[in-house]
């Protein structure tokens, strides 16, 4: 195979007949990508959670990644074994697929949901995959690191002075402020400090970074004036055409849940120390006397049994909670909320960006923002007017609004337009896939090309949704 795109061998989940087969394929694989490798310029990335995992980071790493090898660069992805939210316990070690191959180190799992047992499997999962970088660091062209675990920009920074690799640092969270924030570590404890020390030496050495609002960027400035130059502010994104309105006699899923006739006000995702849900049950709980209005909870988290012992507590009959969701039933699952819930804590501005936004924009659903009140969910929501802002504890506001909106579908309706026209115009995986590879062309190596497509051209990025970059 000289510069086709296709790949001469059936994909991964093509059923193969024989043992003797399945093993012959998979040589082929093997062969066929360390052929290439060295040819033509390469991105490693490199984060813990990855699907099977259902946690958010890894889903768009997923969709990212499939979108960068269709556009002809080659990806290799080294990530772990399912260890955070799950159905499917263990996944292939190693996946060859037409310019991506994912590699799954078997990471530990202790305790996924308290933040020791996930401190401990990030060191883990470090540790195990130290050795693979090594091998391959000078071999890749680009190494990108994400904040899963939020060490891993460290060990990238120890091997670029080791070896010299270009890397590239994704900040899904910022790290040790939410720690601090959440009352793990005092703001002056020696690891705060020595962690900061570390984050201004990544940040001066990494090529690019990545935050995905431009409050998360603007504490990064202000923490490492050095590397302001280097912010993009690239936001999460979700797929229009996959996730679209659904008009719910036509959902499945509405009629599974048996939602028909009621108004489903929804938190879907991660629920996390970093999101006030206290808010939402308080607002469930002046509500508990309308048998129309149901609250809806869908996936896990460390705040999950704290959440049904309230429940239980207050004696809330209209809260309902879900596990998570396949992938595939997601857009049913978004699509059945008459008002979709995004929440941070008070403590979490710009330390966090939550991702679950983004299929909200796609279903068309009116958004409540509950958050501090200098959040930039707060601006988008009044800005776009897709939604409306409240207060951290302000549960009396969105019990009203709530009310509001049940009264008039045709207010709910406009802010649900609003909120899909943002996403089109901001947030598509085309918009979002081309502001990432501008960003990585800058830094691979020029006599390496991309992986010809099928009409014999690499696909090139469009200049013109290049990534916002900070001024210093």
């Amino acid at each position: 195979m000289a510069d086709s795109y296709r790949m001469p061998f059936p994909p991964d989940n093509n059923p193969e007949p024989s043992r003797l087969k399945r093993i012959w394929h998979k040589l082929c694989r093997r062969w066929h990508w360390r052929a290439t490798r060295s040819r033509y310029s390469r991105l490693t990335i490199v984060s813990q959670f990855f699907p099977p995992d259902f946690a958010a980071t890894g889903q768009l790493l997923d969709d990212l990644t499939a979108r960068l090898a269709a556009r002809g660069l080659q990806v290799q992805v080294l990530t772990g074994m399912p260890a955070y939210a799950f159905t499917r316990r263990d996944a292939r070690r190693i996946e060859f697929q037409p310019n991506r191959c994912i590699r799954r180190t078997q990471a530990s799992r202790f305790w996924p949901q308290r933040i020791s047992g996930r401190a401990i499997n990030g060191i883990l999962f470090c540790c195990r995959i130290t050795l693979r970088l090594l091998r391959y660091s000078r071999r890749g062209d680009l190494i990108l690191y994400t904040t899963e675990p939020p060490y891993l920009p460290l060990l990238g920074w120890l091997l670029h002075k080791l070896t010299r690799t270009p890397f590239i640092v994704l900040l899904y969270d910022l790290y040790p402020d939410v720690l601090v924030e959440l009352g793990v570590l005092p703001a002056h404890h020696w690891l705060v400090r020595l962690w900061r020390h570390f984050n201004r030496w990544v940040f001066a050495d990494a090529q690019e970074l990545i935050v995905l609002s431009g409050a998360m960027a603007e504490r990064v400035s202000a923490q490492a004036p050095a590397a302001s130059g280097k912010l993009n502010v690239i936001p999460s994104w979700a797929d229009p055409e996959q996730i679209r309105p659904r008009p719910k006699p036509d959902n499945w899923f509405v009629r599974i849940q048996q939602l028909e006739g009621c108004f489903t006000v929804l938190y879907s995702g991660n629920q996390g120390r970093c999101h006030d849900l206290v808010t939402v049950l308080a607002a469930a709980l002046l509500l508990r006397h309308d048998p129309e209005v149901v609250f809806l909870f869908i996936g896990k988290g460390p705040q999950h049994q704290r959440l049904l012992q309230l429940v239980h507590d207050w004696g809330l009959d209209n809260c309902r909670f879900l596990p998570y969701q396949e992938l595939q039933d997601l857009p049913f699952s978004l699509a059945a909320a008459d008002l979709a819930l995004v929440t941070l804590s008070i403590e979490a501005e710009g330390l966090v960006a939550p991702s679950k936004l983004y299929g909200h924009l796609a279903v068309g659903t009116p958004i409540a923002a509950i958050t501090p009140a200098n959040s930039y969910l707060r601006q988008l929501v009044e800005q776009e007017g897709c939604g409306r802002w409240f207060a951290n504890g302000d549960a009396e506001a969105l019990t009203a609004w709530i009310r509001e909106l049940k009264a008039n579908p045709d207010q709910a309706a406009a802010c649900g337009r609003a909120a899909r026209d943002l996403l089109e115009r901001t947030a598509t995986p085309e918009i979002v896939t081309a502001r990432y590879l501008q960003l990585i062309e800058r830094h691979l190596p020029e006599h390496k090309p991309l992986v010809r497509t099928e009409n014999g051209q690499p696909e090139p990025s469009n200049p013109r949704e290049g990534a916002q970059k900070l001024s210093g």
